[in-house]
Order: structure tokens, then sequence, then C-alpha cells
């Protein structure tokens, strides 16, 4: 059993919103992070699972 047995479909549907939007923002700050520290787009796209165009697309206002 889940203990998200007694969640209804809305409450679950909100909860998922609500950690889609940390994880993005977690994203963001690690991905800020990473090129403070050197690492090029290629090595966080790598590290993340997607193309370096696609990071660099996605964050190139942070550096």
């Amino acid at each position: 059993m889940d203990s998200d047995d007694d969640e209804t479909p809305i409450e679950g549907l909100l909860r998922v919103a609500a950690m889609r939007q940390e994880a993005t923002r977690a994203e963001e700050v690690a991905v800020r992070r990473a090129r403070l520290a050197g690492l090029s787009w290629s090595e966080i796209g790598t590290l993340l699972g997607v193309s370096k165009q696609a990071m660099h697309k996605k964050y190139r206002k942070v550096g």
C-alpha cells in the first residue's frame, strides 16, 4: 500500500505540480553553480541527460 492512498486525484496532481516546480528551481540553481564552477554546457547536458544545445537554449542567460 502506498501512503498516498488517502490522497484525492486533485491533491495528487497539486503535489506533482509542486514537486515539478521545486525540481525546476533546483535544476536552475545547479546549472548556475555548475557554470560558475567552469563546467561546459556539454558537461552539464551529459550529467542531466540532455544535449548541450538544449541546456544552452534553456539557460543561456545563466552564463
